[in-house]
Order: structure tokens, then C-alpha cells, then sequence
């Protein structure tokens, strides 16, 4: 099938996200951490969401692995739990991505976000934020994912750290920032430097979502 940048050449990519908040509404997530546990306690529920929004138009299947960090699974005390929850959730969105009624497969993107532990005066949280997208790309990379997004990133510099690591998987890189109301990250970087940086250093997409997107 054609990557991402191939497609991208020649028509739109339509890449539907939100599982976090469907899941929640429909049942299978609580408010609170939003870990996506939903992959190993009820992997059809999350299939069919992934169905659902391939129904409505989207050309990609994002794996539920947002906030499936191993700093998020700490606090809950399920660390163990990390690799299978990654592993099941890339899995999920690779056999749905091979669902496709005519054309070509869905495009299967792995997915890295902030991690609300990023400290720009802590050298040794830097580095174990590092670590996190280091073995969750690997993960994704593993289990044949077309490309990376990074996404949800108040720093900038943490999506720095993020597109990093991404360009050692050598997949694609897709990274969307989430400035709050001020137009501007929050160690102090503007939203328009913060993109041009991430495309400086070689992000193949570079946008906004949630608060702004």
C-alpha cells in the first residue's frame, strides 16, 4: 500500500482521532487518568469504535495508545500491564486497517502524547520522558505501523524530544502542539516558532489539535 507521504502527494488524508472521550461516552472509559485500558478489557468495544469512525470517512487507524505511557500506568500501579496494553492496541487498529469494503488498506499510525511529567528545569525527567516515546515507537514500529503522530504537547521542547525519537524509528512524523488560551507554549516558545522548528528538524506534518485544533 502507499505510505503516508505518498498519499499526501496526491489527495487528502482524512485521520480520525477522539477515542479517548467516545470511549468514555459510551461507557468503557471513567473520567479521571484516561488510561486506555480498553484495548485489553474489551478489545471488540474499541475495534468498533475504530470501525465506526472508518465508517465515516477516515483513511487512517490511529492505535488507542494515548495517555498508555509507562508514567500513566505507574500511577495506577498496572506498569506491567504497558507493553501488552501498547501492543494489543496497535494490533486492534492493524486488523481493522485490513477491513477495508474497496481501494487500498487504511494507513496505521502509532501515537505518542505529552506526558504531564515534561520538567524544563529537570534533566532526569526529560530523559525518562525520552525513554517513554523511545519504547512506545519501537513498540508501534514492531507491529507495522505506517507512521508516528506525537500529539498534545504543551511544551514545546518535549515535542522536540518526541520528533527525535520518531526520526530513529525512520517512519513518517506527524506532531500537532496544544497551546492553551495564549498563543504561546508553555516554556515560553510561540506557537509559529514551535511548528517551524518541528518542520526545521524534519517533521513530515506539523499541526494543532484539541485545544486549538
Amino acid at each position: 500500500k502507499k505510505g503516508l507521504l505518498e498519499r499526501l502527494g496526491n489527495e487528502p488524508i482524512i485521520c480520525a482521532e477522539g477515542f479517548l472521550f467516545e470511549a468514555e461516552r459510551r461507557g468503557y472509559m471513567s473520567s479521571g487518568e484516561f488510561v486506555p485500558k480498553i484495548a485489553l478489557e474489551n478489545p471488540e468495544a474499541l475495534r468498533n469504535i475504530h470501525l465506526d469512525f472508518q465508517h465515516a470517512g477516515s483513511d487512517v487507524v490511529v492505535a488507542f495508545t494515548y495517555n498508555g505511557h509507562r508514567e500513566k500506568m505507574r500511577v495506577i500501579n498496572e506498569e506491567h500491564l504497558l507493553e501488552p496494553l501498547n501492543r494489543a492496541a496497535l494490533q486492534i487498529a492493524k486488523r481493522v486497517s485490513q477491513e477495508v469494503d474497496s481501494g487500498e488498506q487504511n494507513l496505521i499510525a502509532g501515537n505518542v502524547s505529552g506526558t504531564h511529567v515534561w520538567d524544563p528545569d529537570d534533566e532526569k525527567s526529560k530523559e525518562e520522558v525520552r525513554s517513554m516515546f523511545r519504547e512506545m515507537i519501537q513498540w508501534a514500529k514492531e507491529e507495522g505501523a505506517d507512521y508516528i503522530i506525537g500529539e498534545t504537547f504543551y511544551f514545546a521542547n518535549e515535542a522536540y524530544v518526541a520528533l527525535e525519537e520518531i526520526k530513529k524509528s525512520e517512519l513518517p512524523a506527524v506532531l500537532t502542539i496544544s497551546p492553551m488560551a495564549e498563543n504561546i507554549m508553555r516554556d515560553g516558545i510561540s506557537i509559529i516558532d514551535t511548528c517551524k522548528e518541528l518542520e526545521q528538524r524534519g517533521a513530515d506534518v506539523v499541526g494543532m489539535n484539541c485545544f486549538r485544533g
